[in-house]
């Protein structure tokens, strides 16, 4: 799934292909707003993306990759 993070006063958005599912993301997201704490999320790699929340712009939580059939992307 993709997820894309916007950070204040950065042109470039993070945008990272995770394996943890949208709910979990969005569960991150909420706690790290609620407690003033770091977004931290683990792409499919296993590398950790940590984003301060007071910096936070928005987050765009794609829908889950399902598996494809056949040519093209």
């Amino acid at each position: 799934m993709e997820v894309r993070i916007g950070v204040q006063h950065v042109a470039r958005e993070v945008v990272i292909q995770s394996n943890q599912s949208p709910d979990e993301v969005q569960a991150l997201v909420q706690e790290a707003l609620t407690a003033g704490t770091p977004l931290t999320l683990v792409d499919e790699a296993g590398h950790s993306v940590t984003v301060p929340a007071g910096v936070l712009g928005y987050i765009d939580i794609g829908a889950e990759n399902k598996g494809r059939v056949g040519f093209g992307g």
